[in-house]
């Protein structure tokens, strides 16, 4: 390798004494659900996995490296339809707690980046409970709505045009862009009752929160570039200085 280039920040990759001393380990958490008729059952691990190496790949001057997905979240109101796997909330908690706790003697600090909405509850609990064990050893990031309306287009809830133009981006070959068809547009806190009454089938259809339909590889470059960003701040306002 030459002076000028620069290893992959992947942590599974690393022989153990080279994750020795990490200052941050970025943990993408995703889900294993439906996005509607068009994108993979993998999409939120592949936005999650994106944005951590982005993020990872654009701070050289931090021993920071990216460790291999937690594929499977709490999604169980995608149980209805075909493909779903999910985990109750409290196994995604307790697998966060190990995960931490299992990183702290060798990393300085423990990021989970999440690309899936529903963690954030186990992610809050785990949070909670790692913070009194050892205060600043772990943070979470999630995307955020007003990060993403900095593009220009308010964002939707769920494999609508925000999700789709960033698989476009990312794996455009994984996404069916002749079966993108709009689900459920009403505004999300509109339909979370149904959704936390029933499942996003009560809500809509096809599954989809939103209208995939213009989606473009661009936007989703916009829109992804806008996330790095935001989880790169995220570091630079939680390690410890």
């Amino acid at each position: 390798m030459s002076g000028t280039e620069q290893a992959e920040p992947a942590a599974g990759r690393m022989a153990s004494p080279e994750a020795a001393g990490l200052r941050v380990l970025l943990v993408p958490l995703g889900a294993v659900e439906q996005h509607g008729p068009h994108l993979p059952l993998d999409t939120d691990v592949r936005i999650a996995e994106h944005v951590a190496y982005s993020a990872a790949r654009g701070l050289p001057d931090l021993r920071v490296a990216v460790a291999p997905a937690l594929p499977y979240g709490a999604s169980g109101e995608h149980r209805t339809f075909p493909g779903t796997l999910w985990l109750a909330v409290e196994t995604v908690t307790a697998a966060l707690l190990d995960l931490a706790r299992a990183a702290r003697p060798w990393a300085g600090h423990t990021v989970f980046v999440s690309g899936h909405g529903g963690n954030a509850e186990p992610a809050s609990a785990a949070l909670r409970v790692l913070r009194t064990e050892a205060p600043g050893s772990a943070s979470a990031w999630f995307p955020r709505a007003g990060v993403l309306a900095a593009a220009g287009r308010a964002p939707d809830a769920h494999a609508g045009r925000t999700e789709t133009s960033m698989l476009l981006a990312i794996a455009p070959d994984l996404v069916r862009t002749d079966l993108a068809e709009p689900g459920t547009t009403a505004p999300l806190a509109d339909l979370l009752p149904a959704i936390r009454a029933g499942s996003i089938a009560d809500a809509s259809r096809n599954g989809v929160l939103g209208d995939p339909t213009g989606a473009t590889a661009a936007e989703g470059r916009a829109l992804l570039h806008l996330l790095t960003e935001d989880l790169q701040a995220h570091l630079t306002r939680t390690l410890p200085r």
